[in-house]
């Protein structure tokens, strides 16, 4: 940045979520402390109890909408924001909160509270872009810590941040690592977009689907070989649910394979 300019007023705030994608930022240390050198970082909860109405030139918001406050302060922080990013899977896919969707929420409050009637919740969790107008979407559950670094320092430089319009096996191959599909594992690795480095399967864990869908994925196809396995009905859509049951990208071919209503 040059000399002499005002340093860009940066914002993270959390909705309903665990904070994993702001623990993540601030898991950051040494490459935190040189970002700092560059931005106003006037709220981030993980790090400062200190608080700033806004205006803001970049807010990054993590978590889902569950009721009427949030959404209404979501509407506020996309009225005082400049560029306005979805971080996370639960801001960007729903994520594990949207697990809900489809289900009968008062008998899981009920379940839950007993008696729920202080309990104020939206039945269905939508992605943020739902809601209001997105500039961006940070995948991952959480993010990736290089990735935010990556991504604001595009935005500090005037470049347009990259998006990994691949799959997480391309990860995989340049890891050179066993493809577990083939060992007989029931990896979402073909259809989830890349960016996490092929964390899981680098592990031996098949992929779980947290960083959305790639685009124009073929879920279909998906779906035929997780049979060809000897998956289950209810555990393939258990699988496609874990953090994309608002992923529309997945949903609707979802319902159109296997002929559900309810998702």
């Amino acid at each position: 940045m040059s000399t002499g300019k005002p340093k860009p007023v940066v914002a993270l705030y959390g909705l309903t979520c665990c904070a994993g994608c702001q623990l993540e930022i601030l898991n950051l240390e040494d490459d935190l402390l040189d970002i700092l050198g560059h931005i106003n970082l006037v709220q981030f909860r993980m790090g400062s109890s200190a608080t700033h109405p806004g205006p803001y030139d970049v807010c990054f918001v993590e978590g889902s909408v569950t009721n009427e406050a949030e959404l209404t302060r979501l509407k506020e922080l996309r009225e005082n924001s400049k560029i306005l990013v979805a971080m996370g899977a639960c801001a960007t896919t729903g994520g594990v909160n949207a697990i809900r969707n489809g289900r009968n929420i008062e008998e899981f409050k009920q379940s839950v509270y007993g008696d729920a009637s202080h309990v104020n919740t939206f039945p269905q969790i939508l992605p943020l872009k739902s809601h209001v107008k997105i500039d961006y979407e940070l995948q991952g559950c959480p993010i990736s810590g290089q990735e935010f670094v990556e991504f604001l320092t595009a935005l500090l430089t005037g470049a347009e941040p990259r998006e990994k319009n691949y799959a997480v096996c391309v990860e995989c191959r340049m890891k050179e690592n066993v493809c577990l599909m083939k060992e007989g594992e029931l990896c979402l690795g073909p259809i989830t977009r890349a960016g996490c480095g092929a964390l899981c399967p680098s592990l031996g864990f098949p992929c779980e689907g947290c960083w959305g869908p790639v685009p124009q994925a073929n879920v279909e196809s998906e779906i035929d070989m997780f049979s060809q396995k000897g998956a289950s009905f209810d555990l393939v859509v258990r699988k496609f649910r874990m953090f994309n049951a608002s992923a529309e990208e997945f949903m609707k071919q979802l319902k159109r394979r296997l002929n559900i209503e309810w998702l």
